[in-house]
């Protein structure tokens, strides 16, 4: 144990006795040097005592569409850890194809009795879907927070990154670079996301390029957010005459790299490809991705505030939007994402 409260001791940067005072559970230790004794221990693999473990307030379900998308892992890790730290513990429960729907999960996660549930890209976000299956949630006393989506039919609070900015953004930025023709290679067109961001896209086209809607209309390319799908897209509007194409998903845009040099072509030299999502993997790829960077850690710690509270309304609209950008090799960079708790 002696050996134990050095290495702790040290990894924290207290003393051997504050260590000491932190494990027994003694008063006259400050909260933040509380913290960072038990995330030495975390490091260094101890476990912690009993009695200092945090009992939690209750689980909290999060239930993503799927996990093979890289930006849905990285929001489950964002909630999970928020709510965590709240002293909820997290269950992420994921749908497959052919296996558990968002109703039979949603329906398992009320049977456990859970202090609320946060959507990611559910039902909420197509058009098509019935909505009365969350007022029925909201009856049973559930509190739930949506993501990525709006309905408003739906009585709870919503958080979205600005997808028609983003989409602006994305255009401008082409059109910078001297683009004339630049497609738009997006989900299908029930999705509350993907109208929003063929709106933004035809709104850039129009200030920048001085297309009308119906001449816009032509370079939008409907397929599915994968990999597949942006190859698909993207070939398609590649053959049309395009030399930019911007993508709803990172997995798109990858696919639509894949599409160019099958044709022969060089990505930047010859087709611009723009993401969405700056997901982790895009750090990996070569040569790098530009893409607009949606805002997981804002959106993730916004919708665990707004479940804490979502028994008072739905979420106010219109949030400041908020920017950063990365510098990228080849004169390539990841672009400025805006974001906001939007209707």
């Amino acid at each position: 144990m002696t050996a134990r409260l050095s290495d702790i001791a040290a990894q924290a940067g207290v003393s051997e006795a504050t260590v000491s005072r932190v494990l027994n559970g003694k008063p006259g230790v400050a909260g933040t040097t509380r913290e960072s004794v038990l995330a030495a221990l975390d490091v260094l693999g101890y476990e912690r005592p009993v009695r200092l473990r945090q009992r939690s307030a209750g689980l909290v379900g999060l239930i993503t569409p799927e996990l093979d998308n890289p930006i849905f892992p990285a929001l489950a890790q964002v909630i999970g850890q928020a709510l965590t730290r709240q002293g909820y513990t997290p269950v992420l429960a994921t749908q497959t194809p052919g296996g558990s729907t968002e109703d039979e999960l949603t329906d398992m996660l009320v049977e456990r009795g859970v202090a609320g549930i946060i959507f990611v890209s559910g039902l909420h976000a197509d058009t098509t879907a019935d909505m009365t299956r969350y007022d029925q949630l909201r009856g049973k006393g559930v509190p739930y927070v949506l993501l990525n989506g709006f309905s408003p039919k739906v009585q709870a609070p919503f958080v979205s990154p600005d997808d028609r900015a983003a989409m602006r953004l994305a255009v401008t930025h082409l059109a910078a670079l001297g683009h004339t023709r630049i497609g738009l290679a997006v989900g299908p067109k029930r999705f509350v996301p993907v109208l929003r961001k063929i709106e933004g896209f035809q709104q850039g086209m129009a200030e920048r390029l001085g297309l009308d809607p119906e001449e816009s209309e032509a370079l939008i390319q409907h397929s599915l957010y994968t990999l597949e799908g942006g190859q698909a897209a993207a070939g398609a509007l590649i053959s049309r005459g395009c030399t930019a194409v911007v993508c709803a998903s990172d997995m798109m845009a990858l696919g639509a790299i894949r599409a160019a040099r099958q044709q022969g072509l060089d990505v930047p030299r010859d087709v611009s490809v723009v993401g969405f999502d700056d997901s982790p993997l895009i750090a990996f790829t070569d040569p790098p991705l530009t893409t607009i960077r949606q805002p997981v850690q804002a959106m993730g710690q916004a919708a665990v505030r707004r479940r804490a509270r979502c028994g008072c309304g739905p979420a106010p609209p219109g949030a400041s939007p908020r920017a950063a950008s990365r510098p990228g090799r080849r004169g390539r960079r990841r672009a400025p994402a805006p974001w906001g708790r939007s209707r």
